[in-house]
């Protein structure tokens, strides 16, 4: 059985965060909520109100949190790179001097192209179109960030190119850095499974820096 972990969530009202949140909850972990308007329906969850914004904020809330690993799960709509980039190595600054694993849900963008390894998503408009580019462009320059940081304890997981509320099969596959399709010919997930997924990784890192899930 794996040991109760303490679990900082920033961006836990999100799509992704809110499921994650919840799924680590009801595993036994304990998981600190941060957001701008933090709420809680369940006794493991506490509450953080913080502003993504301010670097100084998100380092004394990780600071004082005692947290094991940090999930990193916050997108903006328009897309602020700027922001993503900064909160990402404010994360890993900080969790860099706590010892603690940092698991950043980025962008389907920064996948390879099935067939096409020299290819990201992000540039192959057969999946990104051209309005929805700078979003993932954001996803990639986040991984970049990630791997230009000295802190070693940090994963980045891509969902697939679908992701969307469902349901909790806890059925899925696992992949590296190249785009996966499900068995129905889709490339999606459902954020519950998704959770399912990232949680896992919390209690049994694989080691590996980068990988992405699809339905199964």
């Amino acid at each position: 059985m794996t040991s109760a972990l303490t679990i900082a969530v920033l961006g836990a009202t999100g799509m992704a965060g809110s499921r994650i949140t919840a799924e680590a909850a009801a595993r036994g972990h304990r998981v600190l909520a941060l957001a701008r308007k933090p709420t809680s329906g369940h006794p493991a969850v506490t509450p953080v109100p913080l502003d993504a914004a301010d670097p100084d904020a998100v380092r004394r809330a990780l600071t004082d949190s005692g947290a094991h690993a940090v999930v990193l799960s916050l997108r903006t709509y328009p897309p602020d790179e700027d922001f993503l980039l900064g909160v990402t190595r404010a994360v890993l600054d900080t969790a860099a001097g706590l010892g603690a694993r940092v698991l950043v849900i980025g962008g389907a963008g920064a996948l390879r192209t099935p067939g096409r390894p020299g290819l990201l998503l992000a540039d192959n408009p057969a999946y990104v179109p051209e309005e929805l580019r700078p979003v993932a462009a954001a996803g990639v320059a986040q991984l970049h960030a990630c791997r230009a940081h000295a802190h070693p304890g940090w994963t980045y997981l891509s969902p697939p190119a679908l992701l969307e509320p469902g349901a909790r099969t806890a059925r899925y596959r696992r992949g590296t850095d190249t785009l996966l399709t499900a068995p129905d010919g889709r490339s999606w997930i459902s954020a519950e499974d998704l959770a399912v997924a990232a949680v896992d990784e919390l209690e049994l890192p694989r080691g590996q820096r980068h990988f992405t899930v699809v339905q199964n």
